[in-house]
């Protein structure tokens, strides 16, 4: 028996290194002289220089890269706004890892791909429930893109002539960025009202709203992890002036806080990816939901279910000619890298908390932020949290002495939370991290 070091063992996707004879012996058999054969490039975007990447076998490749990655500080994160790293059970690796998920792309043939469409089917059922809305997609590339596709669904399905689209002042910078390319090179226009304390200025927001508003975007919770209680009052002001309501939020705070639907939200974004994938910071999954007035509007791929031919219930995508491969011209939008396999982790990790468990998942959220706020609270010099609000998972903390500083401490500690600005700090505790919180505590008196 061969024993293999764990370093050492052939997992994820194999390694096939060949050598110059190899290259010439695979070219002579389909009878070319170079490489440069196989591809049609045009010469002016051709590179010709050297990348300076020396050929090595597959397991000197594993002990360079293991050398490499050997010198990243090991931090641990409390980092947030908007990417939420939550326990993802290890069942959710072995069961989305099967062959008949990772090799499926889009499921335009439905009959070889029940299972995954009864998988994406389950998802947005998931999400129905969650949010109290009838129509949620499984496509959507990320929070930040599906409030673009959000406004883009407004401008199209009003009736009146409003442009502007309503965001509050503190969304995140690259979600406001992302949202203004989305609706570049139509008449929608974002604009921004006030916030008080960390959560909406209803007074000021009816002010700002009026009958040239598209739609009103709110976040519960938002970027600083406030809990939004007048929710029910935003809607209020954008049916006032016949807005579109779009809130922001996440898998895993639906199952706690307030029903969107009952608050009179007529969109729901934010991330799923919460749930079913460690955090990527730049990957994610976007949520999708609204109302079935919107149906034909709603951007992305839709799973249907119905009867085959011998009257069983079968799955298939469906109201496709929303799409850019039927109709071009009258497609809501061109999303081609589909989401399914992640949609698949995200609706296989809430399948396997269930409901109970969901609930208990956010209500940790809860009690967590509030017990690390109330503990650097007590500290000299700090005020936690900024905003007097409940809070979901993160909140803002204010130093008297510079914020960069104190973070450079935290990560010489092992710690890494966010600069705000010159005396803000914000951290963020889940499930994850929350065993750290009394060692986070301590560096922060350190570094103080």
């Amino acid at each position: 028996m061969t024993h293999r070091n764990r370093h050492e063992r052939a997992d994820g996707s194999p390694y096939a290194p060949h050598t110059s004879d190899d290259t010439a012996a695979m070219l002579e058999a389909i009878g070319l002289d170079s490489e440069d054969e196989l591809f049609d490039v045009p010469p002016e975007v051709c590179f010709e220089d050297d990348l300076g990447i020396e050929a090595r076998s597959e397991r000197g490749l594993r002990a360079e890269l293991s050398s490499t990655l050997a010198k990243n500080a090991d931090l641990t994160e409390f980092l947030g706004r908007d990417h939420h790293t939550h326990y993802v059970p290890s069942l959710i690796d072995e069961l989305s890892g099967r062959s008949e998920f990772l090799t499926s792309y889009t499921q335009y043939q439905p009959e070889i791909t029940q299972g995954f469409l009864q998988a994406l089917f389950e998802y947005q059922s998931l999400v129905v429930e969650l949010t109290g809305l009838p129509v949620a997609n499984c496509s959507m590339y990320d929070a930040a893109t599906a409030l673009g596709e959000a406004a883009r669904l407004a401008g199209r399905v009003r009736q009146a002539s409003g442009t502007r689209v309503l965001v509050p002042e503190v969304l995140h910078e690259n979600k406001r960025a992302v949202l203004e390319n989305y609706v570049g090179g139509t008449d929608l226009t974002v604009e921004t009202y006030p916030v008080v304390d960390g959560t909406v200025d209803v007074d000021a927001l009816a002010e700002v709203a009026d009958a040239e508003t598209a739609m009103i975007y709110a976040e519960n919770p938002t970027v600083h992890g406030a809990i939004e209680s007048r929710l029910d009052a935003v809607g209020d002001v954008a049916s006032d002036v016949e807005a579109l309501f779009c809130l922001g939020t996440d898998v895993v705070a639906l199952g706690l806080l307030t029903e969107p639907a009952s608050v009179g939200a007529d969109i729901v974004v934010g991330e799923a990816s919460a749930l079913g994938l460690p955090t990527a910071y730049g990957m994610g999954l976007g949520l999708f939901a609204t109302r079935e007035s919107f149906l034909r509007q709603v951007p992305g791929r839709l799973v249907g279910a119905g009867e085959d031919a011998a009257g069983k219930r079968a799955y298939t995508l469906t109201l496709q000619t929303r799409e850019q491969h039927i109709r071009k011209e009258r497609a809501t939008s061109n999303i081609c890298t589909n989401q399914a396999w992640v949609a698949l982790r995200t609706a296989m990790h809430v399948a396997w908390l269930g409901p109970e468990g969901l609930v208990d998942l956010a209500s940790q959220c809860v009690r967590e932020a509030a017990a690390l706020a109330a503990q650097l609270d007590d500290l000299r010099g700090v005020k936690a949290p900024v905003h007097d609000r409940h809070h979901f998972r993160e909140f803002v903390v204010r130093t008297d002495q510079p914020a960069s500083a104190i973070a450079s401490d935290l990560e010489a500690s092992g710690f890494a939370v966010h600069v705000l600005d010159d005396h803000r700090l914000q951290v963020c505790v889940t499930d994850v991290n929350a065993a750290q919180t009394d060692a986070l505590v301590a560096a922060f008196e350190e570094a103080l």
